[in-house]
């Protein structure tokens, strides 16, 4: 099992912006990949960005440009730095770690999500 604690969401004006935390805790030396995706009200929850344990990231188109993933693999955190923040950015944040459960499969494990809103 892996247990991920999300912190750092909260209310700014468009334009501004935030950092967002994640920790991961219990069986962290199976974990491939780190992530956030979002979920915002009546749509379906979303990509935002990910990377692998070597480096490798891939964004949501929309936020491209705009929003910024890394990772301390030595603390076992992954951070989304998120700058030009727009009004269609709010949503509740989720913290993702994917991990090799056995040679056969893989297990996604979530946080508790963080409220992100950000007012026009």
């Amino acid at each position: 099992q892996v247990q991920l604690v999300e912190s750092g969401g909260g209310l700014v004006q468009s334009g501004g912006s935030l950092r967002l935390s994640c920790a991961a805790s219990g069986r962290v030396s199976t974990i491939y990949a780190m992530g956030w995706y979002r979920e915002a009200p009546g749509k379906q929850r979303e990509l935002v960005a990910d990377m692998t344990n070597s480096g490798a990231s891939n964004y949501g188109d929309s936020v491209k440009g705009r929003f910024t993933i890394s990772r301390d693999n030595a603390k076992n955190t992954v951070y989304l730095q998120m700058n030009s923040l727009k009004p269609e950015d709010t949503a509740v944040y989720y913290c993702s770690a994917d991990r090799q459960k056995d040679p056969a499969t893989t297990v996604r494990s979530w946080g508790q999500g963080t409220q992100v809103t950000v007012s026009s």
